[in-house]
């Protein structure tokens, strides 16, 4: 919320670093390898941004005598800038830290890293997008799609999917914040819910990989029906929520006259529905009149709470 309010960078930058510090304590727990070499990866990377973002607040103030948020019209100060945002957001070619970190670290906090993590960095970015560099975005935005798509492919973890979804998702969002910002909050807004609905049906039903999914259906046929109406909104399907930031986004950069870049969008986005579809059919398996091909697990009654699969319907 620093971040947000504010309109000096230094209270901005350090908004920015409470966040970071924020987390790290809930992704080594509980304490293990695993957990507290991810929190490291991931404090490392937020680090080095946060470094090249001082770097560039000090440039811009010593080239043009001031210090407010709106006012970054110096051109490599707003590269360097626009490059530490990405890295902070996990926008290619600084992604690969994103899949790695999310891998390591419990549903909870993997969801708190690919949603709530998200809303500072991208809050600059809104404030800062008049100065922004069109082709610099354009390149950040096409790259993290493709690659978010094509690396989610061979995936079997469910969180490294999310994480290489979330990749693509930053790149939507970036293509667009120069053009209209509004459509970048919308976009964010609609996966922050999406994505939260999404650990929360994993985390109802503690599962992480793919093949656990096809003893889903019973386990819970409800929350199956959510998890996959969930993930086609994700993707993009219509006529579901998550169709229309992309519906939006592609027609205005057609007006715009950047149909390249919206032909490269529309193809990257088949890339991460088809590994939402391969999610979804693994997670049908189980269908009458289908024979479930996965052994049947032993499982006693959850003490975990299903009176949200509504509220998570409804958000798709």
């Amino acid at each position: 919320s620093l971040t947000l309010v504010s309109n000096h960078w230094l209270m901005a930058w350090m908004g920015l670093e409470i966040n970071t510090l924020a987390i790290i304590p809930m992704m080594t727990y509980p304490n293990n390898m695993r957990n507290t070499e991810s929190a490291i990866k991931y404090f490392l990377m937020q680090a080095t941004a946060s470094m090249i973002i001082m770097f560039a607040i000090i440039y811009n103030a010593w080239m043009t005598n001031q210090w407010t948020l709106f006012q970054v019209s110096n051109e490599w100060a707003t590269m360097f800038m626009t490059l530490a945002l990405a890295m902070k957001l996990g926008l290619a070619p600084f992604h690969f830290w994103v899949p790695e970190v999310t891998q390591g670290i419990p549903l909870t906090s993997g969801m708190i890293l690919l949603t709530w993590q998200k809303i500072a960095p991208t809050s600059i970015l809104y404030q800062i997008s008049p100065s922004l560099n069109m082709n610099l975005l354009i390149l950040l935005a096409v790259s993290s799609t493709l690659l978010g798509g094509w690396g989610g492919l061979n995936q079997t973890h469910l969180r490294k999917i999310l994480a290489y979804s979330s990749i693509t998702h930053m790149g939507w969002m970036t293509v667009i914040v120069l053009i209209n910002p509004s459509l970048t909050i919308l976009n964010l807004l609609i996966y922050i819910a999406a994505t939260m609905a999404i650990f929360l049906c994993l985390n109802l039903t503690s599962t992480t990989k793919i093949n656990a999914l096809s003893n889903l259906w019973n386990k819970s046929a409800p929350m199956t029906i959510t998890l996959m109406i969930i993930l086609l909104s994700l993707g993009g399907l219509p006529p579901l929520t998550g169709f229309m930031p992309k519906w939006l986004i592609l027609q205005e950069l057609i007006i715009y006259n950047n149909i390249t870049t919206a032909m490269l969008l529309a193809f990257s986005a088949l890339l991460n529905l088809f590994f939402y579809m391969r999610i979804i059919y693994t997670s049908t398996l189980t269908m009458f009149p289908s024979n479930n091909s996965s052994k049947f697990q032993w499982f006693h009654s959850s003490p975990k709470p299903t009176s949200l699969i509504p509220s998570m319907t409804i958000i798709s």
